[in-house]
């Protein structure tokens, strides 16, 4: 469905959070090394509960490797120096969306490689500095989801 790329993460339950999320959206992860953990990690593991069997994860060793591996027609940097708003965006099947690390963000020349029209941003108030990195996927993904209108989706049975 859609691809979520994720530039040096550093915090293990997110990165384990985001795996559930995938799993549940039928969407792709890709992890771009170096990470800030060790996959086998028990935070890791605990957060992305029994999700990390699917085949859902992909882990490369830079950004263009895995970018050349995709193939998606577009490419989305999420980054606060982004000038669209990610709900202003229209997204397709297959987008890849691309998110920094907790710590750093996007480094400067991998956010001027994208041209302005695919670096969006999430609003926040005045003088904030970020978002958790798992919410902010999950921001993203359901808004490119929704606009697509929850495609392969089943409704809440409540069990």
């Amino acid at each position: 469905m859609y691809n979520i790329i994720l530039f040096n993460p550093q915090i293990p339950p997110n990165t384990g959070n985001i795996v559930r999320l995938c799993a549940n959206t039928g969407s792709k992860l890709h992890l771009i090394k170096p990470l800030g953990f060790e996959i086998d990690e028990k935070s890791y593991r605990r957060a992305g509960l029994d999700y990390h069997s699917h085949s859902i994860l992909t882990l490369h060793e830079d950004l263009n490797t895995c970018i050349k591996k995709l193939r998606s027609k577009n490419i989305y940097a999420i980054s606060k120096f982004g000038k669209i708003s990610y709900n202003d965006n229209k997204f397709n099947e297959g987008d890849a969306i691309l998110f920094g690390s907790e710590t750093k963000g996007l480094p400067k020349d991998i956010l001027n490689g994208f041209q302005e029209k695919n670096k969006l941003f999430i609003p926040m108030i005045k003088n904030s500095r970020s978002l958790n990195l798992s919410n902010a996927v999950s921001i993203v993904l359901f808004e490119a989801w929704k606009q697509n209108n929850f495609i392969n989706s089943e409704p809440f049975n409540g069990k």
